[in-house]
């Protein structure tokens, strides 16, 4: 004789965590231990013009040596859609030593920001 199917007990669904129970507010930044806030207006944030100009005042030689693989590289290329293969050659390894340069230059300014503080 088969039994009929009886329901299964249904759960009473789970309450909802308390919102004094969930560790972030929404409305505030995490507390971190360890850290305190410098109090500056978080909300402002730096534009691209001003920073790349903070970045630019603080280690010059990186831009510098960004404009200048630009333009041998761009020089490179033309001379080799002309056809000027040796010119070419010889502007692909400038290009080299000028992104050479660039590595050499952000590395400096990364060790001296670092003992700036």
């Amino acid at each position: 004789m088969a039994a009929a199917p009886t329901a299964a007990p249904t759960a009473a669904p789970a309450a909802a965590p308390a919102a004094a129970s969930w560790p972030l507010d929404p409305s505030r930044p995490p507390l971190i231990e360890g850290f305190t806030p410098s109090g500056g207006d978080l909300r402002r944030t730096e534009g691209f013009g001003e920073k790349l100009a903070r970045k630019t005042k603080e280690n010059p030689f990186v831009p510098l040596g960004v404009l200048t693989t630009a333009v041998v590289l761009s020089l490179g290329l033309v001379a080799f859609r002309r056809g000027d293969f040796v010119r070419s050659q010889r502007l692909m390894r400038a290009r080299v030593l000028a992104q050479g340069f660039t590595l050499v230059a952000l590395v400096g300014g990364v060790v001296l920001g670092v003992g700036r503080g």
